[in-house]
């Protein structure tokens, strides 16, 4: 009996969610189906009733559902739970499973697929929105010996920094405040590229040899990517593979089975032009 999967949000048609899933189902022999699902504000809870009733195994949520989806969940992992929002549900019986696999999707794609070390090396995270709470544990794991959070309103990256103070001593702090220091990662994690505009970023906090990361994807050589670039950065990438890890993260979890992140990478890469 084929097995009902799908991504919750609103809007939900440009989701790359079902194909992700059904690329890596017809990759590991996996009989599942995979659907978007647009959900009315104010309704997610009615429309995940309904998909759990009618046999729904589990689904993704995104914009603007991932803090109502964490409120229904009987159960949440740690990530989930600091992140403030899930991405990832499993409905087994009356239980619903909440996870968050941004952050590891991020992290799996930087030293995976691009093979670049964590361990040891000087962060910035640029934003302080729910992108970059749910990435920082993950890089925590990672073992950075530092990682700074800068953001245009400072007061909300302190909160990050009170909040994952029980990890680590993060750095915090407004741009104008940015200690000045050169990173070896710099993440943006906000959505300016998302908009061509530029969070306003000194040219030095790029290391030479640094590597520059847009959680943005399919935006080609974004703003930051091009002052990353005229900056030193020996590699410069976006956000596409961090939406085919968390999606593997997610099929793993649901399924048992990890499939290769490689071909489907490749498949919806855009060229950085």
């Amino acid at each position: 009996m084929t097995d009902r999967y799908a991504v919750f949000g609103n809007p939900v048609s440009h989701s790359k969610s079902p194909h992700i899933h059904m690329a890596f189902a017809r990759q590991t022999g996996q009989d599942i189906s995979y659907e978007a699902i647009e959900a009315p504000v104010g309704g997610l809870k009615e429309a995940v009733c309904e998909f759990a009733e009618a046999g729904g195994k589990g689904f993704n949520i995104t914009v603007p559902f991932k803090l109502d989806a964490l409120a229904l969940a009987t159960s949440r992992s740690r990530h989930a739970e600091l992140a403030g929002a899930t991405n990832c549900i499993k409905v087994e019986g009356e239980q619903i499973l909440a996870e968050n696999f941004d952050g590891v999707g991020i992290v799996r794609d930087i030293e995976i697929n691009h093979g670049f070390t964590i361990a040891g090396r000087k962060v910035l995270l640029v934003g302080a929105g729910g992108a970059s709470r749910g990435a920082i544990l993950p890089i925590l794991e990672a073992g950075p010996e530092t990682l700074a959070i800068v953001n245009r309103t400072a007061a909300k990256a302190l909160d990050l920094k009170a909040a994952f103070a029980p990890f680590a001593d993060i750095a915090a702090s407004g741009y104008d405040d940015l200690a000045a220091e050169h990173f070896d990662l710099v993440i943006n994690a906000t959505s300016a590229s998302l908009h061509g505009n530029m969070p306003p970023l000194a040219p030095d906090v790029f290391a030479k040899g640094c590597l520059a990361y847009d959680m943005m994807y399919g935006k080609g050589m974004t703003p930051f990517l091009q002052l990353a670039r005229g900056s030193g950065a020996a590699a410069l990438v976006d956000g596409v593979g961090m939406l085919v890890e968390q999606a593997a993260e997610a099929f793993a979890w649901w399924r048992g089975v990890r499939p290769d992140t490689a071909p489907v990478i490749a498949d919806l890469t855009v060229p950085l032009t």
